[in-house]
């Protein structure tokens, strides 16, 4: 019991530099352990995008494209799905419910999509979480639009606003469907989803603001007003992809084969949770540098704590010749150093845990609304505790050097007078 004895007493007359080094360990403790929290929500958040869908079909494409611009509006489709094989695919025994996906318009730089009030049942988020309306209702009237959270914010759009819509996807566009003005239904809940960046409209208004349009451009000549266009039959001729339900999970890759090899026109059928991994696998190189620099980050506290107990160790000189004089063995000096790094390492593990855990507390609520990631508080599992662990042994082991320059240092050296 003594080393613990003279290593707290030591670390307490020199309180103001191990309370700095303990808060230095403490903060890169926390960064490490808070990048690892972060990336798991992150990754979490980003499969759990769309949840409860089996598959995804478009025209024929590769899995990453169709997943990019059906789920996160990102590029645009190689062609579209007719309308006559999206009700064929509806009909087929297996299939529950479809939900189809019209996109190809735009507003002020945010994507419009068309789609039936089903979506707003039948799309789910973050382990099967429904959509939900922070105010108004799902488009009812034909013009109707309801719009994700961060339109709403970004563009200060609210219930009862009017929006005009612009044909293609570019931030700025010249060709505007002027003549017929859409009216904000609804607001959505945040999601931190694509939803949130998208407007929704019925798919009879996708073909309502097209009626007079030939080639992507108005038809010379032919106007066709608001009022005229609701007294017409607006049945879809085609859709960029449909969102697919299946009666049993067991069916996946049956009817996923049978969409593959459809012959009336190119189909793919993807699985959302696999495109997922495969897109995580591309875009997840930045969370191993985050890790990296994390890693490197715990190593310069621990490279400051061994410099900061060597350059005190010129002060201490007096105090180890004392105690070889008195008879402390070499175990004696080294095992006190190493109690001195492995109490600041301890102290600093424990005081970032609790600072980690503090920040999530606080902060979670606020980067759920804002972000959308979820960032769960749950106990250290086994790589939080194989980190730890590591991080205190490094601790100990680092102490070592300056236990070693202190021991080589002579008593008579120790106990000269310096001028």
């Amino acid at each position: 019991m003594i080393i613990p004895r003279l290593a707290l007493q030591s670390l307490r007359n020199r309180y103001v530099t191990a309370l700095l080094t303990v808060l230095a360990i403490a903060v890169s403790v926390m960064l490490l352990l808070g990048v690892e929290k972060v990336r798991t929500g992150a990754r979490q958040s980003f499969a759990d995008t769309i949840s409860g869908t089996d598959l995804i079909v478009g025209a024929r494409s590769g899995s990453l494209q169709l997943l990019l611009y059906s789920v996160f509006r990102i590029g645009n489709a190689t062609n579209n799905v007719t309308w006559t094989s999206y009700e064929e695919i509806a009909r087929l025994p297996d299939v529950d419910w479809v939900v189809p996906l019209s996109l190809g318009d735009s507003h002020r730089g945010f994507r419009v999509l068309g789609t039936t009030p089903d979506y707003f049942v039948r799309y789910k988020y973050r382990h099967g979480q429904p959509l939900a309306l922070r105010q108004g209702e799902v488009f009812r009237d034909l013009f109707d639009v309801v719009i994700g959270a961060d339109v709403a914010e970004a563009l200060g759009y609210k219930v009862g606003d009017s929006i005009v819509v612009a044909h293609g996807v570019g931030a700025i566009s010249f060709v505007e469907h002027e003549d017929k003005p859409f009216r904000v239904s609804g607001v959505l809940e945040k999601t931190g989803t694509p939803v949130d960046k998208t407007l929704h409209v019925s798919l009879e208004a996708i073909e309502a603001i097209h009626v007079d349009w030939q080639n992507g451009m108005p038809a010379p000549g032919e106007s066709v007003s608001a009022d005229e266009v609701r007294q017409m039959h607006l049945a879809p001729k085609a859709v960029t992809a449909a969102l697919v339900g299946l009666k049993s999970r067991i069916a996946t890759f049956r009817v996923q084969r049978a969409i593959n090899e459809y012959r009336a026109e190119p189909l793919s059928a993807i699985i959302p949770g696999a495109a997922l991994q495969e897109l995580w696998g591309l875009v997840g190189t930045a969370e191993t540098a985050l890790g990296a620099i994390s890693a490197m980050v715990v190593a310069t506290a621990l490279l400051g704590m061994v410099t900061t107990v060597l350059t005190t160790l010129n002060e201490r000189r007096r105090e180890m010749a004392i105690l070889r004089s008195v008879g402390a063995r070499p175990t004696t000096i080294l095992g006190l150093f190493v109690m001195e790094g492995a109490l600041l390492t301890i102290s600093g593990v424990v005081l970032g845990v609790a600072m980690l855990y503090g920040a999530l507390w606080a902060a979670r609520p606020t980067i759920d609304r804002l972000y959308g990631l979820d960032l769960r508080i749950t106990a250290p599992g086994a790589w939080e505790l194989a980190t730890l662990a590591a991080i205190v042994l490094a601790g100990v082991l680092v102490s070592v050097i300056p236990a070693v320059r202190a021991y080589r240092l002579s008593v008579a050296d120790g106990m000269m007078v310096r001028s």
